[in-house]
């Protein structure tokens, strides 16, 4: 409801019956306005046109039965510090034990004789027992239809809030102002969608469970219709304000580079480059997202991108998430670049800008760094071009702080992550794509094995043997040094001095986070030479790690990391010409996330990994909510709504034409 029409701007302190008091409560579920009021989403719902008789409910199975108390009391010990407050409730079928453990507070709200209703689970069958459930007190006089015989709303609440207060002035507020709630021009003659008046009706008046999707929906549409206008208007002002700089090259140091490469470049890498080409020289600058999968050649497609560029005379800024990966570039990209006359400089936190190029007599340069090239000490003269490596790492607005460095100069952003679609059109909808959809030719097979705790001891012997070979091995554990023994989450520098003896008389490296950059590069040298076999490490390998001759990936808690990531990590094995094995160790009592894992053994393809994530998890989960730069919808939902997206980009798009 952005349209936002008066009535709707109402504060809720004007409305009957809510106090100063209710409008600090309200405040602390973001509900300031009737608009808030309005849109606040029941968390579920209870068909309370059938309630179980006490009698009927089952073990472990969430149900609402209703009944009177017929006792309670509160019981304390350990000098008072431990306490649990129970009341048995009874409806004539049988008897319900409802127990609150260390809330002795919770004695305040109930005495015997209440007319008392029940959700929950019963967590034990003799006695009938729930812990912990949810409550309300049926008040007498109160407007029963509200919150009895009917599909009834259960909201988000707060300290002190009482539900069945919160629904009645949701209730009355819906009665008040319906008729008042304006339908935004996009929403006019959907087919298959109810107007927003009464999409709001039935998202707290349903006359049946079905109509919350509904109306669910409805207002999904229109969350997504403002999160189309905000992309699409930013690209179109973008287009209207700006011209792109002449960055299209010649050709003359691209040339020579493909040359000096050795291979040949696939036939995915070439379309996308003279997508990239064709950008780099149109009237309006490049906005281009690069896709590839782990391990399809970015890094080349991002060199020529850059040759372009600088053969044009203008600078090129990279930047990588982590020291790590930035130093990586800086090597290849030095060593690629050398022969053909270019400078390349490198900038993180622990390398200063005032050793840099940026300071001494311009000539086109190729700056790789970290988040320093957002810093103000990085002024280049002439910056044609921004490549960002690992998008999903970066929040939208450091990407536009390193693009203000310039005039519009052009920009690349690549992702290793593959981006379900339905996000590639919302989270980078102001991106055009594009996809290196095959990998190079001589890429070792990888396989991947699920196994259980216990087989840890075969599995050690398993890479003894791979290293005895002439082979290497990342281990990646969840945790630095934080160790959950009771859960059995395992740190990096616990197992480390465990795994020396393990693997003796081979050399264990240790990487993390928390290492000083000289000791990361110290660690990643001696990997890189194989003076270390065995690299235990963080998911701070999860991106641009480059080391041919490791062949065998272990990860341990394998169940704490999402799928999507656990597929970068993999991505580290598999660069050369050895068949490579990834083992991700997962308890064996947790058969669902063994389940999920088993997706990574069926399949190598990015692309499938990220829908099951996105299933899983969720968009905020998968790129994270800041670096999406998306508002937290509160119902739109990106697995289930994958033709409202196309819809409303689809709408907006042929709207803003014709404007």
């Amino acid at each position: 409801m952005s349209q936002g029409s008066a009535p709707l701007e109402t504060p809720v302190g004007e409305l009957r019956g809510v106090g100063s008091e209710r409008v600090a409560q309200l405040a602390r579920l973001e509900i300031q306005t009737v608009s808030d009021l309005l849109l606040h989403r029941p968390r579920r719902y209870e068909d309370r046109r059938h309630f179980k008789a006490i009698a009927e409910l089952q073990l472990n199975e969430a149900a609402t039965t209703r009944g009177k108390i017929v006792a309670a009391g509160l019981k304390r010990w350990g000098g008072g510090s431990k306490s649990v407050f129970e009341f048995i409730l009874e409806d004539g079928s049988a008897r319900l034990h409802c127990r609150w453990w260390n809330l002795p507070f919770m004695e305040k709200y109930f005495k015997v004789g209440d007319d008392v209703l029940v959700y929950g689970k019963l967590n034990s069958a003799k006695p009938r027992t729930i812990d912990h459930p949810e409550t309300e007190v049926v008040e007498v006089g109160e407007d029963v239809s509200i919150h009895l015989n009917r599909v009834v709303p259960v909201y988000p609440a707060t300290e002190g809030l009482p539900q069945r207060w919160l629904r009645s002035l949701i209730a009355r507020t819906v009665e008040e102002f319906e008729a008042k709630i304006p339908e935004p021009p996009f929403g006019k003659g959907l087919k298959d969608l109810p107007g927003l008046a009464h999409a709001i009706r039935l998202l707290h008046s349903p006359e049946e469970i079905a109509d919350t999707e509904i109306a669910r929906r409805r207002l999904a549409f229109d969350e997504l219709v403002d999160l189309q206008i905000a992309i699409q208007t930013r690209r179109k002002r973008l287009e209207a304000n700006s011209r792109g700089l002449p960055c299209a090259g010649n050709n003359q140091l691209i040339r020579k580079f493909l040359a000096q490469l050795g291979f040949q470049l696939t036939t995915a890498q070439t379309k996308v480059l003279r997508e990239i080409r064709a950008d780099m020289g149109a009237a309006q600058p490049m906005r281009r997202l690069l896709q590839g999968d782990v391990g399809s050649g970015k890094t080349v497609v991002a060199a020529s991108t850059a040759l372009m560029a600088l053969e044009s005379g203008f600078d090129v800024a990279l930047m990588a998430p982590t020291e790590i990966l930035a130093e990586q570039h800086f090597r290849n990209f030095r060593k690629w670049f050398s022969e053909l006359g270019i400078s390349v400089e490198l900038l993180t936190g622990s390398i200063k800008t005032n050793s840099a190029s940026a300071l001494r007599p311009h000539s086109a340069t190729l700056f790789v760094g970290t988040h320093a090239l957002i810093e103000n000490a990085f002024a280049p003269k002439k910056l044609g071009l921004v490549v960002i490596d690992e998008q999903h790492k970066f929040g939208v607005a450091q990407r536009e702080k390193l693009l203000r460095k310039g005039v519009f100069p052009h920009l690349l952003v690549m992702t290793a992550t593959p981006i379900p679609r339905t996000l590639g059109l919302t989270i980078y909808g102001d991106l055009d794509i594009s996809v290196i959809d095959q990998l190079p030719a001589g890429r070792a097979k990888i396989k991947t094995f699920v196994r259980a705790e216990e087989k840890l001891p075969k599995v050690w012997e398993f890479i003894r043997e791979k290293i005895s070979e002439g082979r290497q091995a990342f281990i990646v554990y969840p945790r630095v040094e934080e160790a959950d023994e009771k859960s059995g989450i395992k740190a990096v520098t616990k197992e480390f001095e465990k795994l020396q003896k393990t693997f003796a008389p081979h050399r264990v490296g240790l990487l993390h986070g928390k290492l000083r950059s000289e000791e990361k590069d110290q660690v990643m040298e001696a990997f890189r030479a194989n003076k270390v076999q065995v690299l235990l490490a963080t998911s701070v390998i999860e991106v641009g790690i480059d080391v041919p001759n490791a062949t065998v990936m272990l990860i341990e808690n394998a169940d704490q990391f999402g799928l999507a990531q656990l597929h970068q990590l993999r991505g580290r094995i598999g660069r050369g010409a050895e068949n490579s094995f990834c083992i991700l160790i997962a308890s064996a009592k947790n058969v669902e996330a063994s389940e999920r894992l088993r997706v990574l053994e069926e399949t190598s393809d990015g692309f499938r990994i990220a829908e099951e994530d996105l299933k899983l998890r969720g968009a905020g989960e998968l790129v994270g909510q800041q670096q999406s730069g998306l508002p937290p919808f509160q119902f739109a939902d990106f697995q289930r709504d994958r033709e409202l997206v196309e819809r409303t980009r689809s709408i907006v798009g042929e709207s803003l034409k014709i404007k």
